[in-house]
């Protein structure tokens, strides 16, 4: 399958998808849950290196979960609970970056004599 760039319709939805999201910087939080098992958040606020099993952490700061193990009901078979939400707190910043660096470039690739598109 070969990967086609966004058209700038694609990119001006990501932007406003971007926008209406819950502001960042998000960040990786390692918790419990209520039976002492690990729980790999992503949240708005960083972590503490605490641990905190619940509900002594504000689960209105939890954006998304990539580890929950009681109940069993986020725990994705790779295992790789830690790079996942890494990458989604990532990209709260990353993406709204490379999508105006991708509209620099091509207004860029424009105002260039002879570009042809």
């Amino acid at each position: 399958m070969t990967i086609q760039p966004p058209t700038d319709a694609e990119l001006a939805a990501i932007a406003d998808l971007a926008a209406r999201a819950t502001s960042g910087p998000w960040h990786v939080r390692h918790l419990d849950d209520e039976d002492a098992m690990s729980l790999v958040a992503v949240s708005t606020e960083p972590d503490t290196g605490l641990g905190e099993r619940w509900p002594d952490f504000d689960h209105a700061t939890m954006i998304a979960a990539a580890l929950v193990q009681q109940p069993r009901y986020v725990d994705i078979a790779d295992e790789r609970w830690d790079v996942n939400a890494a990458f989604i707190a990532a990209a709260r910043t990353a993406v709204p970056r490379l999508v105006a660096e991708i509209t620099r470039l091509r207004n860029l690739l424009d105002d260039t004599p002879n570009h042809n598109s």
